[in-house]
This record gives C-alpha cells, sequence and structure tokens, in this order.
C-alpha cells in the first residue's frame, strides 16, 4: 500500500508531464481519427442514400437507342438484379436567354429515383419535379408553368435525326415528352449531388452536363419505343460500400459478362434490325410509288380513250356529211392517218394530244429515276447504315459521383499523412518527459530494488503512468476526433453537396487502434527510459548521477567569433551543445512543428492563387461566349455589333469525357474499366491554329519524381493535326503523359481513340484542345451520325463543324468586362458567357480552406505543448543549476534570460530547419491532393513563411510566461541540499 501511495503521490507532482503526455496524444488521436472519421461519415452517408434512391450500377448507352429486345437481354445476365429502360429528350425554353434541359422519365423499377425536398413527384402527364438549381435560377415555385420545344438536335443516344430517317421502321420512335409542364415537386437528383445554393464556384470548373437542368417526368404521356439508356442493379452491390474496391470488383464483373456475352451479339441484332428497318421502308416505298405510278397511268389512259373517242366522232361527222364510207370499215392504218389528219387541221385537238404525250413522257422519266433512285438506296443501304455501338459504364462515369469521391479521397489522403509527424512528436516527447521522470527517481529507484522490489514493479510506476495520460488524452481525442472535426468538415462539405442523411458514427476498431498506436509509441519510449536507468546496480542508482562532462564545441575552434562572446553566451553555446538529446528534441520537435504550419499554410496560398494563375495567366482571352449550333450565327453578330471586343476566335466547345486507355475499333469501352475525367473539347480552326497561343497560354509540362512537373516556355507548344492538347489538371488525375492514347467521348456521346500530343499547364478545369482536321479524322461523319470509328481511320465525308463558341479579348476595366458578360447571357442567343477576370476573383475552395485551418489550428497546439514540455523539463532537469545561480547573486530576471534564451536559441534553430521542410512536404502536396478538374501548383508566399516563423516565436513566448513563475519559485537552500 506505501507503494501504491507513493506512486500516487509521484504522480501528482508530475502533473505537468501528465497533461504534456495527454495533451499530444489528444492531438494525435484527434488528426488521427478526425478527417477520417469525416470523410468516413460522408462515405457511410451517400452510399446509405444511394442505396436508398436506387442509384444505378451499370448504365448501357447505345448509337442507335435501345430496343426492347435490349432490355430482355440485358435481364438475363448473371449477376444482374432488376434493368429499368429510359427515356429522356433534349428540350430548350426561354428563361433570360435560351436554356436547355433534359427530361428524364422517371423508371417504374424504383432506379435513380429523385430526392423529394419539397412538394411530391409527378405522376399525370404534364407534371414534372425540378432540381433546386432551376428553383433558384427560375424565381419560380410550385404549381409554376412552363413551356418547352424539343431540342434541335438530340444527344448521341437518341435516334431521330433526319440523317437516320431512312433506317427506321415506324416501330422505331424516338421519345417524346409533354411541351406544357406544370412544376409539382423540387428534387434532388442522386447522380448530381452538387449543392446550388452553396459554393457556386465549385461548379463553374466542374459542370458535367450537356445541359443546364434536368427535368422529371412520369411515364403518362411521354411516347417512343426507343430507349435512350438502360440502368441497371447488380446483386450484392447494395451490401457494398460503393467507394470501396470491392465494390467496383462486384459491378466489374457484370460488366465483364455484357461486354463478353451480350454486347456484341445485340450490336449485331441491333444493326440487323435497322437494316430490315431500311429494307421494309425501301419496300414499302417502292410499293407506293408502284401504285402511285399505275394511278397515274390509269388516268392518262382514260384521257388518251377519251381523246380518241373525240377524234373518231369527228371522223364519223365528216365521214355522214361527205357521204363517204364509214370510218369503221376502213382498216387501221387508213383511220390513223385520217385521225392525223382531222388532229392537225384542229389547233385544240393537237393541243390536247401534246399534253396527253407531255403527261406520259414525264411520267416514264419519273418512273425511271424513282426506280434508280429506290436501286441506288438499296444498294447503299448496307454502307449507309453506321455500325452500333454499345457503351458500358458504371458509377464512375457520373460527374457528380467522380467529383464527390475525389474530393473526399483527396482530403482523406492529407488525413493520412499529418497524422505520421504527430505520432513522431508523441514519441520523441515522451521519451524526453519520461526519461527525465525516470532520472529524478533514480535514487528512489534505487531504494525500492534494493528492499526487493522487481524491476517490473518498479517500472510499472512510470509505465501506468504514461499509459494513464494516454488513455485520457487519447479518450478525449476520440470525442475531437469522431464529434467535433467530422462535424465541422461536415458542415463545409454540405456546402458544396447536398447529402441526406448523413451522421456522426463512431468506428470502434478505427478508433481503439488509434489510441493503441500512441500508446505503443509512449510505452516504447517509457520502457527505453526505465531500461537505460534500471540495468544499473541499486548501490550506482541510490548515487547521485555524475554530471556531464564538459567537452569543447566547433564553436570555440572559431577564434575570432568565440573570443568576442561574452562570459553567458559562451554558457549558453556550451549548454546547448553539451545536451545533445534535449538539442535534437527541441529542434526536432519545434521543426516538425513548424513544417506543418508551413504546409498549412502553403496548401492556403496554392488554392488562393489558383484563380489568378488561370484565368489570367493560362487563360489570355478575357471572355468566352457559348450559344447553340442553331444560334451561333447570331451570337457572333451580336458580338461584333457591340464593338466591345479587340480581337476574337472562333471555336466550337462541348461537354465530353476522357479515359485511359485505348477502346477497340470494335467495341465500346466500359468506363468501369478505367479512370476517367469529364471534359471541355474544344476544337480549334485549322487556319487559326497559330492564334490559340494568344488566346491561351501554350506551355509544354513534364513529369518529375514525387509527383512534381516541369513546365516548358511560354509559346513553345503548338497545336497541330497529329494529336490533342490535354490539360496538365485533367492528365495528372488520370495519369496522362505526352504520347499516351486516351479515350474521348465528344458532345454527342461518340468515342474513339486518340493520341495526346502534348499536356499543357492548366490549374483549373480540363480543357482538351484539337485542331479541326484531327476532330474529323477522330469522329468523321460521326458528328451527326454518331458513328465511332478509330483515330487512325480516313476521313468519311466529314461535316463542317458548327463553331458554337468564342474567345474574345475586351477593352475596359475588370468590372466593365464582368458587365458585359452578364449582359450577354440574358440575350437569346447566348447559352454561357463567362468573363475571366470574374472568375480570378470569385474563384474559392472553402472545403481545402476549412482543412487548411484545421491543420494549422492543431499544428500550432502541437508547437504550443512541444514548447511547454521541453521547457519544464530543462527547467526539472537544471534545479541545481538555477539555485546555484541564484546563490551568486542572479536577479530573477537574470535567471529567466538565461534559460529562456537557451530554448529560443533551440526554437530558432528548430524554426530554421521546419521552413525548408514545410516547404518540401508541401510540394508533395501534389500527389496527395490528385482531384479532377484542379491540379495544385505549389506556392508559398513570403508571408507565410513569416507567420509560420511568427507563430512559432509567440508559442515559444507564450511558454515562457508559465516557465518564469516556476523558475522563481526555485527554492536554493532545499535545491542544494546533497542527495548523501
Amino acid at each position: 500500500m506505501a507503494f501504491v501511495k507513493d506512486m500516487l503521490r509521484m504522480w501528482a507532482h508530475s502533473w505537468k508531464r501528465f497533461i504534456s503526455i495527454a495533451m499530444i496524444t489528444l492531438l494525435g488521436v484527434a488528426v488521427l481519427t478526425g478527417i477520417y472519421a469525416g470523410c468516413r461519415d460522408a462515405f457511410r452517408g451517400t452510399d446509405r442514400f444511394f442505396d436508398a434512391q436506387g442509384l444505378h450500377d451499370i448504365q448501357v448507352l447505345s448509337t442507335a437507342g435501345l430496343t426492347d429486345g435490349d432490355i430482355a437481354a440485358l435481364r438475363k445476365v448473371r449477376g444482374v438484379a432488376k434493368v429499368q429502360a429510359e427515356r429522356s429528350q433534349e428540350v430548350t425554353f426561354d428563361l433570360g436567354g435560351r436554356k436547355s434541359a433534359t427530361m428524364q422519365e422517371i423508371g417504374a423499377n424504383g432506379i435513380d429515383r429523385p430526392y423529394v425536398q419539397e412538394g411530391r413527384l409527378p405522376k399525370k402527364a404534364g407534371e414534372i419535379a425540378v432540381t433546386r438549381k432551376f428553383i433558384r435560377d427560375s424565381g419560380k415555385k410550385i404549381g409554376s408553368h412552363l413551356t418547352v420545344a424539343p431540342e434541335s438536335s438530340s444527344s448521341a443516344t437518341s435516334v431521330s435525326d433526319s440523317s437516320e430517317s431512312d433506317t427506321q421502321g415506324a416501330e422505331d420512335k424516338a421519345p417524346s415528352f409533354p411541351t406544357k409542364l406544370t412544376i409539382v415537386g423540387v428534387v434532388l437528383d442522386p447522380q448530381n449531388l452538387s449543392n446550388p445554393d452553396g459554393y457556386s464556384a465549385m461548379t463553374s470548373f466542374r459542370s458535367t452536363a450537356a445541359t443546364d437542368y434536368t427535368f422529371f417526368a412520369p411515364s403518362d404521356g411521354v411516347t417512343g419505343t426507343l430507349y435512350t439508356s438502360a440502368t441497371l442493379l447488380v446483386k450484392g452491390s447494395a451490401n457494398e460500400n460503393t467507394f470501396d474496391e470491392s465494390y467496383e470488383n462486384t459491378v466489374k464483373q457484370v460488366t465483364d459478362r455484357i461486354d463478353d456475352a451480350v454486347k456484341t451479339d445485340r450490336q449485331k441484332v441491333r444493326w440487323q434490325e435497322l437494316l430490315d428497318a431500311g429494307n421494309r421502308q425501301i419496300a414499302d416505298t417502292c410499293a407506293e410509288a408502284d401504285k402511285k405510278f399505275a394511278e397515274a397511268q390509269s388516268q392518262i389512259d382514260e384521257n388518251r380513250r377519251q381523246f380518241d373517242q373525240q377524234v373518231d366522232q369527228i371522223m364519223s361527222m365528216q365521214a355522214g356529211a361527205t357521204g363517204a364510207m364509214d370510218p369503221t370499215q376502213l382498216n387501221e392504218t387508213t383511220r390513223e392517218t385520217m385521225r392525223e389528219t382531222i388532229i392537225a387541221a384542229t389547233p385544240e385537238l393537237a393541243h390536247a394530244k401534246q399534253r396527253l404525250d407531255q403527261a406520259q413522257s414525264q411520267l416514264d422519266e419519273q418512273k425511271a429515276q424513282t426506280e434508280q433512285t429506290l436501286k441506288t438506296k438499296e444498294n447503299e443501304l448496307k454502307t449507309s447504315i453506321p455500325q452500333v455501338r454499345w457503351y458500358v459504364q458504371d458509377r464512375q462515369s457520373l460527374g457528380g459521383f467522380s467529383a464527390l469521391k475525389s474530393d473526399l479521397d483527396s482530403i482523406q489522403s492529407l488525413g493520412n499523412a499529418f497524422p505520421i509527424v504527430f505520432l513522431v512528436v508523441a514519441v520523441m516527447m515522451s521519451l524526453t518527459s519520461m526519461a527525465r521522470m525516470v532520472e529524478e527517481d533514480r535514487s528512489l529507484i534505487g531504494t525500492y530494488v534494493g528492499l526487493g522490489y522487481g524491476r517490473l514493479a518498479v517500472a510499472s510506476r512510470y509505465l501506468l503512468f504514461a499509459l494513464l495520460a494516454c488513455l485520457i488524452g487519447g479518450g478525449l481525442g476520440l470525442l475531437v476526433g469522431f464529434l467535433g472535426i467530422p462535424a465541422f468538415l461536415l458542415v463545409v462539405l454540405e456546402g458544396m453537396y447536398v447529402m441526406p442523411g448523413v451522421r456522426l458514427e463512431y468506428d470502434w476498431l478505427y478508433g481503439s487502434l488509434g489510441i493503441a498506436l500512441f500508446v505503443v509509441g509512449v510505452l516504447a519510449a517509457t520502457i527505453y527510459a526505465c531500461v537505460q536507468e534500471m540495468r544499473m546496480t541499486p548501490a550506482a542508482l541510490m548515487r547521485p548521477k555524475a554530471p556531464r562532462a564538459g567537452s569543447r564545441i566547433l564553436l570555440e575552434r572559431i577564434k575570432p567569433v568565440w573570443n568576442r562572446m561574452g562570459f553567458l553566451s559562451k554558457v549558453t553555446a556550451r549548454n546547448i551543445f553539451r545536451f545533445k538529446s534535449r538539442l535534437i528534441m527541441t529542434v526536432g520537435g519545434v521543426a516538425g512543428c513548424t513544417a506543418l504550419i508551413v504546409c498549412g499554410l502553403a496548401i492556403n496560398d496554392t488554392v488562393a492563387d489558383l484563380g489568378i494563375k488561370q484565368y489570367r495567366d493560362v487563360y489570355q482571352y478575357d471572355l468566352m461566349v457559348v450559344s447553340g449550333d442553331s444560334d451561333a450565327d447570331e451570337m457572333r453578330a451580336k458580338v461584333a455589333s457591340d464593338g466591345r471586343t479587340t480581337s476574337t476566335m472562333n471555336v466550337r466547345i462541348e461537354s465530353g469525357d476522357m479515359a485511359v486507355g485505348k477502346s477497340d475499333s470494335g467495341s465500346g469501352d466500359s468506363s468501369g474499366s478505367v479512370g476517367s475525367e469529364s471534359i471541355q473539347l474544344v476544337a480549334v480552326p485549322e487556319k487559326r491554329l497559330s492564334d490559340l497561343g494568344e488566346m491561351v497560354t501554350l506551355q509544354p509540362v513534364h513529369s518529375g519524381i514525387l509527383g512534381t512537373s516541369s513546365i516548358g516556355g511560354k509559346g513553345s507548344l503548338k497545336l497541330d493535326d497529329d494529336g490533342v492538347i490535354v490539360a496538365q489538371s485533367a492528365a495528372s488525375s488520370l495519369g496522362i503523359a505526352t504520347g499516351s492514347k486516351v479515350r474521348l467521348t465528344n458532345g454527342d456521346g461518340v468515342q474513339v481513340t486518340a493520341k495526346v500530343s502534348a499536356v499543357n499547364r492548366n490549374l483549373i478545369g480540363s480543357d482538351v484542345y484539337i485542331s479541326e482536321t484531327y476532330y474529323a479524322k477522330l469522329f468523321g461523319k460521326s458528328f451527326v451520325s454518331n458513328v465511332p470509328v478509330s483515330a487512325e481511320s480516313d476521313v468519311q465525308s466529314t461535316k463542317s463543324l458548327t463553331w458554337n463558341a468564342m474567345y474574345a479579348k475586351l477593352s475596359g476595366s475588370d468590372q466593365s468586362q464582368t458587365d458585359y458578360a452578364q449582359s450577354l447571357e440574358k440575350d437569346s442567343s447566348v447559352v454561357k458567357a463567362v468573363s475571366s477576370a470574374h472568375m480570378a476573383d470569385s474563384f474559392k475552395f472553402d472545403l481545402m480552406g476549412a482543412v487548411v485551418a484545421l491543420i494549422v489550428a492543431l499544428a500550432g497546439g502541437l508547437a504550443l505543448v512541444v514548447l511547454f514540455t521541453l521547457a519544464n523539463t530543462n527547467v526539472s532537469e537544471r534545479v541545481r543549476e538555477m539555485a546555484t545561480l541564484k546563490v551568486l547573486g542572479f536577479f530573477d530576471r537574470e535567471v529567466h534570460h538565461y534559460v529562456n534564451r537557451e530554448m529560443m536559441i533551440l526554437t530558432v534553430m528548430g524554426v530554421v530547419l521546419g521552413l525548408p521542410l514545410g516547404r518540401f512536404v508541401g510540394g508533395l502536396l501534389t500527389m496527395a491532393l490528385n482531384m479532377p478538374s484542379l491540379y495544385f501548383e505549389v506556392e508559398v508566399k513570403p508571408l507565410s513563411y513569416v507567420i509560420a516563423v511568427v507563430v512559432t516565436m509567440m508559442f515559444a513566448l507564450l511558454v515562457q510566461l508559465f516557465v518564469n513563475p516556476v523558475l522563481d519559485r526555485i527554492d536554493p537552500i532545499s535545491s542544494l541540499k546533497s542527495v548523501e
């Protein structure tokens, strides 16, 4: 019992060490679990939401639409739980300008169900549910009416184009929706969780939708037998987390079966159906033409019969008048001669005969032309029907899903990296504290061992002390890590995404392992400190430890400096380098904390400069205007008439997709098998290729080691006809380099394989630049008829591109340019107008800013604890020295200066080491923060270095306020008593 009481008394006396170890463990466990828990809660919440709304696991698209036979074939695939055939149509309407929307049919099988936020789901024809983004932009509400018109050009999966009308039977009709609509509900599209009321700047560079809005309509009132797509649910996928690899493997097994067993056969069947439909249409046209020709011939024959009767009557009348022989008794040759004589003598009859002959000639000519046309169509039918392509995609192809997953993965990667520094610092500080604690009880340890207590029992005094501090600190750290930090992160995340049903959850395994990790580290340091002391004999332990022998330091050898130093300065220098363990611990601890602060500020500086670098350095144009294909000429005329531009460049902009890898020329690729990213495909006129560098800064980027990259000179990159130029932000995310093969999907959904000729410096967005000639070579006729061709094929029947967008340089101030862009968006011919000045000023990335604030705050807290621990350890092991100074006549202020000067010098050394270390770690952020549409070109401003230095030094000065009273309380008499 006396042993236990003494142990408790010793613990109470060492309460500062206890708090230090507990605080370091608290911060470390909080960092280790907090960011992880916040991301995990978001992952699990969205996974539950996806399962509840039936978000599809697989989506199948076809360039020729899908039929009931395709749906039936998909249902037979092993592993498919549900199949839902879906119909959609693109429509346009006026909303302060021409806007577009996708009319989406709400399926009956419970897949991709919209989440009702207000009102109800539509049930009758003409009723629709809209997204909150539309409500915000339009100012409409539930009960409002809206009139839309079908889009003139269909999407890739709609087969109602006029160019294909000759290959479609009556049974193959594209979807058609009602045009007079009533809003009955506000819903959340499970395929896009972006928060329209949150950080709007996030969507400005991640917009993946081909249309502005999505409207959801019931099946009632929807016509058409062709399906836009088929969505599938996979058996067992709901039991897996959609963000885990196990889920991807489960879905991939089914996509592979569709690729291997269904896709090729159904592509052939659908092609044959189109061929048969074309043959039937030709046959029907031929029969209809024959019927019309027969009717026309019958009419001509009837008219000729009546004409002959009239001529015969005249012949009979003339014969009766002259008493000549009856014409009916004459032979046919004679009668025909008489008819010709009568017709020639009568102008009316001659004119009538001429008209009959002309009608017969025209009919014969039309019949010959029709027969030739139908014969030509029949001969060309097989070659004119495009080869059908299926595209099997998983959730990764959804821009909203991949953006959310990438954001959370990137934040989680930071949560995996920073706790390592906290753990190392915790072990270092624990080793320092516990080593000093054991050394202070050196004689007591020798006494207990001499009395017969086992070394393990004696060591348990310190092991239990460290264990209890770790458990208490770790327990508090779990509260912060699983409640505080996740709640903070979720508030920020909910400003970017709408995540219904997300709740805070505790992970027993991860939380326990988090505490165990720090417990093991701290206990290991404590065991090491105990072993170092207890390996001596009791007699040696009960004797005071010999003072550390003095030694010459390097500075003494530099005579010009050493000889000019004062006595106290020489003592300080010797003390700093004599206690090497304290030197290493202090410098290392301060350097680690400073590096964390610099690293956090580096993220902040990098994000803060993204908009400026992109929209003022990379983008040289001041304005980008986009219109619909049918309004392109009107848009250009409008901009030209305003007289605000100093130079312009016409381009074509399409929303598409880019994936790693090469798709086979004979089949579509499965997006689930490779990484993909939404892109902005920019086609440049052939005659203006050399002018692209005036609108966009073209600088080649080459990958380096550890995720770094080197940038070539401005103007050293040119767009040519041998490949595409890919933005660095997309290339980094997908691991693309110069010479890579990528799969490009254009605005019509056509997929081709292209070569990357260069990677261009680009920080925001995912632009892919392609020349007019290379675009035609890749997509060819498929630009209209959706025929995917390989990059190696020749150009076939290329159709001139519609330059639907314009880059322009403007005159005037930034504000006037912003106002002009806003005024253009109100024009009916303009779909979107973007001012580079406005984007540069308004770009924000609040999610990363919140994480930076969290990291800097925790790093600052760690720095404060480290400095406090080291300062108290320094004082405790030099009590006799401080007492001696007081006996020698040093005033309290002089003692403060004597001790604090050493700590400040060590702190400065740690700061000097921590600044470049923080810059180096910050330079590796490009690898950790691998996010779609963003490339972090790491930059640390001089002010950030100053802030890191000032914060650390302020903490050091703050610690002095706590240490100085301790120095004042040192009693010289009791401290200098002999321990003999």
